[in-house]
């Protein structure tokens, strides 16, 4: 009982020392962390006092710095503005001294004409007294004195006066006469283009002999469909690989000769494939046209035509007159034109535009009643050509009166481009005339859908819609043409009239 007392005791009291202790040991740390708080913070103050004292010092370098650009500018300024202000006074003083010297000379010229008024009365007071003079002494007026001078002096010098007034006219019209010669073939020698006449056939190579059956067909029906589609004559003769393209008209001949090279490519030649290839072949030609036309206009250096306007002188590059290609003519003209308004001082712009439109009524003569320039006249009109290129080129064939020099100058350049050695043919302007001519009476007769003159003009063939004319009708149209064109046509030997009616059926199976 004894030891478990003692043993109590020993713990309790092993225990308050253990607090003790501890609260001794917490107060010590305690006392620790405060000492190393307050020497944080003093530390804080310190660095805190070393960077404001930087900040201070560096404040007051920037105001320092800022104060002495400051001073700089202030004293740039008004070292500026003294010079400015010293410029002015210099300018100042330069005025004054010219208005003095200006009032000085002002004064002088008004002295200098006083006395120059004095001297002038003063002389009209001495003429006035000596013509007093002389009229007392004459007898005669002012106005008879002089009219009685210029009697004895044309008297006198009457026949030298009519001598020199001959030579001056001599000299002057053999001047201009020869000044006429150098400008005209100063141009034409400038001037200097190929001529060549166009043909009226064209051939096609053929890659096998055995092709030329193909294109004839079954029957004949694919050259048959091929000449119906392009208006043009296929000649197969014994010329080995080759098949030739008869026609008078080069557009069809031009669509014909395309059609035929695509479809001998594909080798597939049947009557839908030929009315295909035509109608792209056509295609193509309308796009070389529009390509002729607005080539040609550049050639010339004309750029404000309208569009339509070149369409349609595009359509020219297939059109001749006399055997003369008429775009190239129209291309040569305007050349011709320009240069010769260029020598002789008139508008070379006008004169150029004027030539290349001069024949553009050929293009549509064929479809629209009345004379080429007349035609060409409406057409301008309608697409708002200039006037001056209107009066330019509507005199060339003497229609109308030559309004401007341009006008005259496009006349003179028109004989020079179709009076040059070999530019043109009469006869075949002829033969092409009497081949439109053919197909024109054809195509008055009702029922007539398409035309075409072959063989040289000894073959018109002509197609006919089925539903307007029957066979019998047919016999009778044939009769009917064939007596328009002996009494309307001169030609030698005879005219075959063809007419073909074909009734196509078309059905499909579905």
């Amino acid at each position: 009982m004894t030891q478990l007392i003692l043993i109590l005791a020993i713990a309790t009291a092993a225990g308050i020392a253990g607090t003790g202790l501890g609260w001794f040991l917490r107060f010590i740390t305690a006392l620790g962390r405060k000492g190393s708080t307050e020497l944080e913070i003093k530390e804080m103050l310190i660095s805190a006092r070393e960077e404001a004292e930087k900040i201070i010092r560096e404040a007051q370098q920037e105001s320092k710095e800022s104060v002495k650009k400051s001073s700089d500018k202030i004293e740039e300024d008004e070292d500026r503005l003294q010079k400015m202000e010293d410029r002015l006074v210099r300018r100042e003083t330069i005025l004054d001294k010219r208005q003095i010297d200006l009032d000085e000379e002002e004064e002088e010229i008004k002295t200098s004409k006083i006395d120059l008024e004095d001297k002038t009365k003063k002389i009209d007071e001495v003429l006035i007294k000596k013509m007093n003079e002389l009229s007392l002494i004459t007898n005669l007026s002012e106005e008879e004195a002089k009219e009685e001078l210029l009697n004895i002096i044309d008297k006198r010098y009457e026949e030298d006066l009519l001598i020199r007034i001959q030579k001056l006219e001599r000299t002057s019209k053999e001047k201009m006469e020869d000044r006429a010669k150098e400008i005209l073939s100063t141009t034409i020698q400038r001037l200097a283009n190929p001529v060549s006449s166009d043909v009226f056939s064209s051939s096609v190579h053929l890659p096998k002999e055995d092709v030329k059956g193909k294109i004839i067909g079954k029957e004949g029906r694919n050259i048959k469909t091929f000449e119906k589609e392009t208006g043009v004559e296929i000649v197969i003769d014994e010329s080995p690989d080759t098949i030739m393209l008869s026609s008078f008209n080069p557009v069809r001949r031009e669509v014909a000769r395309l059609a035929m090279e695509r479809l001998i490519a594909d080798g597939r030649i049947q009557p839908a494939k030929i009315e295909r290839e035509v109608e792209k072949a056509k295609n193509e030609v309308n796009n070389i046209i529009k390509e002729q036309g607005e080539s040609a206009a550049f050639k010339v250096k004309i750029f404000n035509l309208d569009p339509k306007i070149m369409l349609i002188l595009g359509r020219l590059h297939f059109r001749t007159s006399y055997g003369q290609n008429v775009l190239q003519h129209s291309i040569e003209v305007a050349h011709l034109a320009g240069m010769i308004a260029e020598e002789i001082g008139a508008d070379p712009q006008i004169a150029r535009a004027g030539g290349l439109v001069h024949d553009i009524g050929k293009a549509v003569d064929h479809e629209v009643a009345g004379t080429h320039v007349e035609i060409g006249r409406r057409i301008l009109q309608k697409f708002g050509a200039d006037e001056a290129v209107i009066k330019a080129m509507q005199s060339h064939h003497d229609e109308y009166p030559y309004e401007t020099i341009e006008s005259v100058i496009v006349q003179v350049a028109d004989s020079i481009s179709g009076s040059r050695p070999g530019a043109r043919r009469d006869s075949v302007d002829n033969y092409l005339k009497r081949l439109e001519d053919l197909e024109e009476i054809a195509n008055s007769f009702k029922g007539v859908s398409k035309t075409y003159a072959l063989q040289a003009g000894r073959e018109i063939r002509i197609f006919v819609t089925p539903e307007d004319i029957n066979d019998v009708e047919s016999k009778d149209l044939a009769h009917k043409i064939a007596k328009r064109i002996e009494n309307e046509l001169s030609y030698p030997g005879e005219i075959k009239i063809t007419i073909i009616r074909e009734t196509r059926v078309i059905e499909y199976a579905r």
